[in-house]
């Protein structure tokens, strides 16, 4: 099992918050699990899959008005038992054209390493302002 879940899965978010801005979805794929699951902050919408994902990120990114996400990580709790370790965080969504915050909130996120990398199994997303 990985010595350092919590730089590792750190360095992942970071790269996910960098795809994100950078409107890369090449860069999105390898960080989510084939099944993964997002459940959206204010309407809970389910998003099911790394196609579904990759299809929303996508439509996201031609928004005229685009919102960037930003996801902070403040605490990743790794299991002794399992390649698995839980983030907790802030999220944020700040407009593109001017980054004032147009909602945030808090998020946890599963992580699961296969292989060599730690990927997202599941997102769960609270909208709080």
């Amino acid at each position: 099992m990985d010595s350092l879940p919590d730089i590792a899965i750190r360095v992942r978010r970071a790269a996910f918050n960098r795809a994100l801005a950078e409107a890369d979805l090449d860069a999105i794929g390898p960080l989510l699990a084939p099944n993964v699951v997002l459940v959206a902050g204010t309407d809970s919408a389910l998003l099911s899959g790394r196609k579904a994902q990759l299809l929303a990120w996508k439509r996201e990114f031609a928004a005229p008005e685009r919102t960037i996400y930003i996801r902070t990580p403040s605490r990743i709790q790794a299991s002794e038992v399992e390649p698995i370790a839980f983030e907790h965080g802030h999220w944020r969504g700040v407009s593109a054209a001017v980054g004032a915050t147009l909602a945030s909130g808090d998020y946890t996120a599963k992580w699961r390493k296969i292989g060599a990398d730690w990927v997202i199994e599941a997102e769960i997303y609270l909208t709080l302002a």
